[in-house]
């Protein structure tokens, strides 16, 4: 192996040792595209080849997992326990005021700090709610259906 053996090898080794070290794809395609040109060195072929070798590793390398890397990535925060409880029903543990910034509601086993959708309504302790959506810590809620109508 010649002194640009030594370059590939180490391409390919330091790219190898990035993406185990960085959870996310930023130098996997140059692994192949390394190996490529360093068996293109050890059989004894010419710098333009290895290059072009290299070249067309990585791209294909890219090709092959870029679709896939999409696939995987998901858009937006990553989902949690607290989406549960959307849509769900809740009693009113501590009367909802939003004018006060007050207001507590049990929710699936947890007591959440809650709000009021309408920005003007007041939900008084005991009340069955419905968890609209969440807001930072804070869940909106609103009056649950009467009594005789589906929850």
């Amino acid at each position: 192996m010649n002194a640009m053996g030594f370059v590939w090898l180490g391409i390919t080794a330091a790219a190898a040792v990035i993406e185990a070290a960085v959870p996310a794809l930023v130098s996997i395609w140059f692994v192949p595209g390394g190996l490529a040109a360093l068996v293109a060195n050890l059989a004894g072929g010419p710098l333009w080849l290895q290059i072009g070798l290299f070249v067309l590793g990585v791209l294909a390398a890219m090709a092959v997992t870029r679709p896939l890397a999409r696939r995987l990535q998901k858009e937006g925060p990553p989902p949690t326990n607290a989406d549960r409880a959307l849509g769900s029903t809740g009693v009113v543990t501590e009367r909802i005021d939003n004018l006060l910034g007050t207001g507590r509601v049990a929710v699936l086993g947890n007591s959440w700090a809650a709000r009021a959708v309408a920005q003007d309504e007041t939900i008084a302790a005991g009340e069955t709610v419905v968890v609209a959506r969440i807001e930072g810590v804070k869940l909106l809620v609103s009056r649950a259906a009467e009594k005789g109508e589906n929850l």
